[in-house]
């Protein structure tokens, strides 16, 4: 077997994979060529062409979207992923979707501005959150974005379709000379379910359609386009993901996606095949090659991204970030589908959160109101985890629903069980935002969402200028995890030639 060592001059040299194609020589002399009909022809005993991070998955999303990468960061909610984030990676080439979940109205009105100031031609994207406790929220997001021209958004934690994601879809459907349907508002649905991948697969449902006609909020034209294309153009299996996942493993999770949009696209014969990517552990320049040679059109990241300079979090929270480890992540109650027993994965090393949380959701489900709580039990809420009387915290959620979503306090005035819903909810929703703020003296209270693949991107750049938060600029990020995906792939091809490359060759070293 041939084999090429990490010296120097070898790493020097693969290190410019990407201008050219490299050869290998029957004395294991590695030579760079820019011709490759040239190279193939010389007596060679492995060969391996020219590859850029750009080469990477479908051209497809990269045309669609109007990016240089098969990738786009993943919204994390509260303007984690904020305007600088995106606008930093757009201009880069890549997309990114902004964190509007959690956000109020005007907050992400506010953040549209900014950002289609700064990238007036795109790429952008935008999250589009299900909210099953406040629809309010959902509808107002969608009739924002409409009114606002965000003609891209990321569909997450969808449990089914609903009429607001519905009307988003078919409202921004029309037609050209020749007849060929327009999609104008595109849709990335990031799913982990095959039920729920299912829907999105599909046409949008008749029943819906025809609801949203009679409202006058789609023509009829909008409803017959809409049964003729998928409710999204992108699907993203959501692995095990920070925040909101069911945990499931990449490997069997996206083939199995990928076969049930092979079976949509038989069935209905769209004209554009859906395209499905993955996100969810991918840290690493091996995870990223591994899913997409697995087929992925696309890779997002979402963990790695949150303690990059641009995103939206307090510098403890980034320092904090900055040295997870694999083990140091699991799961808590989540703040918008509480009642639901819905979870999501946190870091649980530095932090009380998942501990307190996972308290008031085993209160709320043994007790049906607050004033059933043990009156020690009450005392230890107050003193320890909301910090404040649980009389002031329920006048705190009236005040905060009454500019939100009113008809939430209408539902919990006579039923004790929801009103206690809200008051928990209340610590879950501002934790996440302490954290991000860096509220002094709640540091213990920080809700911090990640995954395991933070943990595999910190093991990755030891010994590296990225591992330390301060340089974690996000292009340099995401520039680094696809270059190294890339570098790899040409490692992958000499072994499968027969060539043992050793050492540090196997590992994409960080520039």
């Amino acid at each position: 077997m041939n084999r090429l060592n990490d010296n120097p001059q070898h790493q020097q040299t693969l290190s410019q994979m990407q201008q050219a194609c490299f050869v290998l020589s029957d004395n294991a002399q590695l030579t760079l060529s820019h011709d490759i009909a040239k190279a193939k022809a010389e007596n060679i005993k492995a060969f391996a062409p020219a590859c850029d991070a750009k080469d990477l998955g479908s051209n497809a999303f990269k045309a669609d979207h109007g990016v240089q990468y098969a990738y786009y960061a993943g919204a994390m909610a509260n303007g984690i992923a904020s305007e600088e984030m995106v606008i930093a990676l757009g201009k880069a080439g890549f997309l990114a979707s902004f964190g509007a979940a959690g956000l109020v109205p005007a907050r992400v009105a506010k953040a549209i501005d900014t950002i289609q100031q700064a990238l007036p031609s795109g790429p952008y994207a935008f999250n589009l959150i299900h909210s099953p406790s406040e629809p309010a929220l959902e509808q107002g997001c969608v009739e924002l974005y409409l009114d606002k021209g965000v003609h891209t958004v990321e569909a997450s934690a969808f449990l089914g379709l609903t009429e607001h994601i519905v009307r988003y879809r078919a409202a921004g459907l029309s037609q050209d000379n020749q007849g060929n349907i327009i999609i104008g508002n595109k849709v990335i649905a990031k799913v982990s379910r095959t039920e729920v991948a299912d829907k999105f697969l599909s046409p949008a449902p008749e029943k819906m359609l025809q609801a949203l006609v009679a409202k006058g909020q789609i023509s009829a034209l909008q409803a017959k386009l809409a049964s003729q294309v998928p409710m999204a153009d992108d699907i993203t299996a959501e692995a095990d993901s920070g925040g909101h996942t069911d945990n499931r493993p990449l490997v069997t999770l996206l083939p199995t996606l990928m076969q049930l949009r092979d079976a949509k696209q038989q069935a209905y014969q769209f004209s554009k095949k859906v395209r499905v990517g993955a996100g969810g552990g991918i840290g690493t320049p091996s995870a990223a090659l591994a899913t997409f040679a697995m087929g992925a059109d696309f890779i997002v990241t979402g963990s790695i991204n949150q303690a990059c300079i641009e995103a939206g979090a307090s510098e403890h929270t980034k320092k904090l970030l900055a040295t997870t480890e694999m083990a140091d992540v699991t799961m808590a109650p989540a703040a918008d589908m509480f009642e639901m027993g819905v979870k999501l994965q946190v870091v649980k090393r530095g932090t009380l959160f998942p501990m307190r949380a996972q308290k008031l959701y085993d209160l709320y489900m043994q007790y049906d109101s607050i004033d059933a709580i043990p009156q020690a039990e009450r005392e230890k809420l107050e003193s320890q985890v909301f910090k404040k009387p649980l009389a002031q915290i329920w006048q705190d959620t009236v005040a905060h629903f009454n500019t939100r979503d009113p008809k939430q306090i209408t539902r919990a005035e006579n039923n004790g069980k929801r009103k206690m819903a809200l008051i928990f909810r209340w610590y879950l929703g501002l934790s996440s935002r302490w954290s991000n703020q860096g509220e002094v003296g709640r540091e213990m209270d920080y809700q911090i969402w990640a995954g395991p693949a933070l943990g595999a991107f910190n093991a990755w750049t030891q010994g590296s200028a990225l591992a330390q938060y301060q340089n974690r600029k996000v292009v340099h990020v995401v520039s680094e995890l696809l270059n190294g995906a890339a570098y790899l792939q040409r490692i992958q091809l000499l072994k499968s030639q027969g060539v043992n490359c050793e050492g540090r060759l196997n590992q994409y070293q960080i520039s």
